[in-house]
């Protein structure tokens, strides 16, 4: 969903409270650690797929369509091809996002699913992020509605013979308004179905209350109405609440504005609302503990009952099969709680994948150490500089000290270009050219350790052009029902080969094949990296601040990357490699080839004389090299 992140800090100052971080090591000269060069062999690379548009080769995209007129994606959309060609495109995992049963606005009451209310959901197939039934899955996602939970298993057991690992969604911070599960294991209940609902505020109650106040739903502007107004019988501006719940962005008013996310309630982790902690609180330097001493700090002590319903909810798919999780928002959740449910998660998959979003960086070290996050969004730094680089009013010079800042967690910062709430880089608002995306990836997925992820019909260009309803355009829409298009293209009527894909989008899917595969073969890009862009910004003629350069190198693989951001100018300079850099790479007085790894179509000298080096480069506009350092 669209995030508001200024009501989002305000938030944090009330429900979550960050402790002090331990000053950056400074002395770390490379962004690797040894830790993680004996562990990690390989970079991950994550697809991200929103399930439902898939598969989905209806071209109607009628706005605020229907299911039967639009068409929907299925679990067995992701057939064996399909999932082989994702995984050939150097993907390690695939998250599958919306599978968890949210709300949806259509009608599947002959199979005991209550109808869901247009007042309180977001477009007409329904935010993902308003889950109604943790135990369930999205009924719009099967063949067989009945067998959906089945449907699912079956694509995990595929998922895994394809040789990918799987990613699903948990959104701890809220749940939909009309949270009702049909399928809690035995001895677990539904949020709220033991609440005292008549205080504000109790340690295990699910939600906050205002009690002796109903909930209204908000008054609608610009023009805005449910199903963009069609006459349907739920969509009278009534939802009955009895006591108003509090909404999922922090709001406490029983009738929430149209900007909050109305669908949603924010779920109580055990902070009362002046921001006191009711739960024990990690001791001093136990950020430096691992998840199994934190597994056992939690064994004896009593937590709030929210925190035991997601921890279930946790295992229950781990015991399923899924590799790993999305949290959605984290930071509005308490550091605390996520220490007691990565260290159960990680106690039953040591190797699970646990990715966090998490958008205030004074707080990432708090959420990877004490929290026992894998990865998390780096977004408000390298994401968001790179966006302003690629959009032509951005310097490169800005990208080395970020990498620089977070050297210590580089590792745990996953880089993306592409998401589910961001703008597609083609898009207007964006970068206007999918092509401008190219040296961006090439920097996102070599500059350190961590995890890539790739939002599906990124690799094809898709511009998310398409305004179906409540989404919109720029973005792919998360809310409606519909397909998109280059997808469509790429599907070909499920044969999944292209088939009616353009010349163009097999090209920069072919670009995004040959550098990801790259990535996850290479034994550098999990070791060393030094900055060399400020140097021959300082030292080198025709240099400049739209052109990207660094090495990395481990003992087997050494290779300077260099990326032109300009859409329009062709360079050519004498790349320079610092003496420091040239003893670490014991390189000796010569000569030595120097080829590009992604297209072999490039190649030059590197001349090292009296501990010096320098390259001659000349690189067309957009273009990037992966140049690997030839030693005889």
């Amino acid at each position: 969903m669209n995030r508001n992140l200024i009501s989002t800090i305000a938030l944090m100052l009330i429900f979550t409270v960050a402790c002090k971080n331990d000053p950056k090591d400074t002395t770390i000269a490379t962004a690797k650690t040894e830790e993680i060069k004996s562990e990690m062999k390989k970079k991950e690379v994550v697809y991200q797929v929103f399930t439902r548009l898939f598969g989905n080769t209806n071209t109607t995209n009628k706005p605020w369509g229907t299911l039967e007129e639009n068409g929907v994606g299925k679990f067995n959309d992701f057939t064996d091809k399909a999932l082989s060609e994702i995984k050939d495109l150097g993907v390690t995992h695939i998250w599958y996002t919306g599978v968890p049963h949210h709300d949806v606005i259509t009608d599947y009451t002959k199979y005991g699913i209550s109808n869901d209310d247009p007042d309180i959901v977001k477009g007409r197939a329904g935010s993902p992020y308003a889950v109604k039934d943790y135990y369930n899955v999205n009924p719009d996602l099967a063949e067989n509605v009945e067998n959906r939970l089945q449907e699912f298993e079956a694509l995990i057991e595929r998922t895994h013979k394809a040789g990918l690992k799987v990613i699903t969604d948990i959104v701890p911070n809220h749940v939909a308004r009309n949270y009702q599960s049909l399928t809690n294991p035995e001895g677990t209940s539904d949020f709220g179905e033991e609440d005292d609902k008549t205080i504000t505020y109790s340690v295990n109650n699910n939600f906050y209350y205002n009690p002796g106040e109903a909930f209204e739903v908000p008054v609608w502007k610009n023009d805005y109405q449910p199903l963009g107004g069609e006459n349907h019988p739920l969509a009278d501006s009534k939802f009955d609440e009895v006591p108003a719940k509090w909404t999922g962005n922090g709001s406490r008013a029983s009738q929430p504005d149209m900007y909050d996310w109305y669908e949603t309630v924010k779920v109580n982790y055990g902070i009362s609302p002046e921001g006191k902690k009711d739960f024990d609180e990690l001791p001093e330097g136990f950020e430096n503990e691992d998840y199994k001493k934190h597994y056992e700090f939690w064994k004896d002590k009593t937590v709030p009952s929210s925190w035991v319903k997601f921890k279930d909810i946790a295992l229950y798919w781990t015991a399923k099969g899924v590799d790993g999780f999305r949290f959605d928002m984290a930071e509005m959740v308490p550091v605390e709680f996520w220490s007691y449910m990565n260290s159960h998660i990680k106690m039953k998959n040591p190797d699970a994948f646990l990715l966090a979003e998490v958008y205030q960086p004074h707080l990432y070290r708090d959420y990877i150490k004490k929290g026992k996050m894998d990865y998390l969004y780096d977004k408000v730094q390298l994401y968001d500089t790179l966006k302003h680089v690629m959009q032509g009013h951005g310097k490169t010079d800005h990208i080395p000290p970020i990498l620089d800042e977070l050297s210590d967690i580089e590792h745990h910062m996953l880089h993306f270009l592409e998401n589910h709430d961001e703008q597609r880089i083609a898009s207007p608002d964006f970068a206007g050219d999918a092509l401008k995306g190219k040296p961006a990836m090439v920097v996102s997925a070599t500059s350190t350790t961590a995890p890539t992820m790739v939002y599906f019909g990124q690799e094809f260009g898709e511009p998310g052009a398409e305004d179906l309803g409540f989404g919109d355009p720029t973005r792919t829409t998360i809310f409606d029902y519909g397909s998109v298009p280059s997808m469509v293209r790429w599907v070909n009527n499920k044969n999944f080969d292209g088939g009616q894909s353009t010349k163009e989008e097999l090209e920069l899917r072919d670009f995004y094949k040959r550098l990801l595969n790259f990535t996850i073969n290479s034994s550098a890009l999990m070791g060393n990296y030094q900055d060399i862009h400020l140097y021959n910004q300082q030292n080198t003629e025709w240099y400049n601040d739209k052109v990207l350069s660094f090495v990395r190198w481990s003992d087997d693989e050494q290779l300077i990357m260099v990326s032109n951001f300009n859409a329009q100018n062709t360079y050519g300079f004498e790349l320079q490699l610092p003496e420091d850099l040239v003893n670490q790479l014991k390189l000796q007085d010569g000569e030595y080839k120097v080829e590009d790894q992604l297209y072999n179509t490039y190649s030059s000298t590197l001349k090292v004389e009296n501990g010096k080096a320098q390259v001659r480069i000349d690189i067309k506009p957009l273009e990037s090299f992966i140049l690997r350092i030839e030693k005889e």
